[in-house]
């Protein structure tokens, strides 16, 4: 079936879309300067994008303005980090228990392609890739309970949030059984139909990735 052709990215879209993506995985940490001047050169492009995309990311308060400093990257502490993981637990908890009204055959089997991929990469010590693996697990069941508005908001929260590369817990080998357990009592639970218990599974699975992430980060002590 043929698609409607996709606008091509907009030069500010793409300087928001790297920017953000940088950010959101703490390649660019917390107090780090933005010079417009300095992205512009680094991604091919005129200021002028570069100042377009620096106040969205400042809309999405992942960046703040300074008298004589410029754009700095928001650098976030303890109560953001838990307020981060609650809001996450909500959102994706109530996506969890929308989804398991709505969920077809297809989106069932999506989540468990993408289920058993995340277990051969854990199988063979591919941990590197459960993180991002997790993240589209979690958004596609967003997806399937709020097509409308929730998706987009569970998207907007977790880009709200730096996440370290070595912060995940996909990256603590002790941590991968039980996690790949728990998406798949979440998988039960949407299969069944049984909102409550998929809601519950989710809140619990994102709020222990809240403490291991507090037990790791070196702002939690």
């Amino acid at each position: 079936m043929p698609t409607d052709p996709q606008p091509p990215m907009s030069k500010a879209e793409y300087v928001y879309s790297v920017l953000l993506e940088e950010i959101r995985t703490a390649r660019i940490p917390g107090g780090t300067a933005l010079r417009a001047g300095a992205v512009a050169r680094r991604l091919g492009v005129s200021v002028t994008p570069v100042r377009e995309a620096l106040r969205r990311l400042e809309k999405d308060r992942l960046i703040s303005y300074e008298a004589h400093h410029g754009a700095t990257v928001v650098d976030l502490g303890d109560d953001a980090l838990e307020e981060f993981y609650g809001l996450r637990a909500v959102v994706e908890g109530l996506g969890a228990r929308l989804a398991a009204a709505r969920v077809t055959a297809g989106d069932l089997a999506w989540l468990r392609d993408l289920h058993a991929a995340m277990a051969r990469d854990a199988a063979e010590g591919a941990l590197g890739h459960l993180a991002e693996q997790s993240r589209h697990f979690h958004l596609r069941i967003a997806d399937i309970g709020g097509p409308a508005f929730l998706g987009q908001h569970a998207r907007a929260v977790r880009n709200s949030f730096p996440v370290p590369p070595g912060a995940s817990l996909w990256l603590d080998a002790e941590q991968v059984a039980p996690q790949l357990t728990a998406h798949e009592a979440i998988l039960a639970a949407l299969e069944s139909g049984d909102g409550q218990a998929a809601e519950r599974l989710m809140i619990e699975h994102v709020r222990r990735a809240g403490e291991h992430r507090r037990g790791r980060d070196p702002l939690a002590g």
